[in-house]
This record gives C-alpha cells, structure tokens and sequence, in this order.
C-alpha cells in the first residue's frame, strides 16, 4: 500500500527530530520543514510542457536554510558578571 502524503511528512519530521537530538519544543519547525520537502518533491515533477518545474523558495522563521534544510539558530546565553 501507498503511503499517503501525512504519513511521510510525519515519518520525515520525525527523523528531522533525531536527526537534531530530540529536542524539545521544535516540533512545529519540523513539521512545517518536512511538509515544504514533500512540497519541493511534489514540484519537482516536470510540467506539461516538459520543463522541470522550480520550487519557490519559503523562508523560515528562525534559523538559516541551505539546500532546503533548515539549521538551528545559535543559542544565546546569558553573560554573567563576575563579583571584583
């Protein structure tokens, strides 16, 4: 049997959530990242006319994107002032 369109966008941002560690709190950024991968696979069938179709790009809220995968943004920490 086929596997439909959810199944795979929940099996990719699961390994996207391994792939990270298993962190807390980042489930929705895993999601919206594997369901835009199923969209760029989706798109990337050839059109009607027989020219490979471009996805456009999507930005993201936190965090750089190269080739299509999205990279933690660095955590901040915060600076302590040591007693003189």
């Amino acid at each position: 049997m086929a596997e439909t369109r959810e199944e795979w966008i929940k099996k990719r941002a699961y390994t996207l959530w391994e792939e990270e560690g298993y962190p807390t709190g980042r489930e929705s950024i895993h999601w919206e990242q594997a369901r835009y991968e199923r969209e760029v696979l989706e798109g990337s069938a050839a059109s009607s006319k027989g020219k490979e179709l471009k996805p456009k790009a999507k930005r993201t809220a936190t965090g750089a994107k190269t080739n299509g995968v999205v990279t933690p943004a660095p955590k901040r920490t915060a600076s302590r002032k040591t007693a003189s």
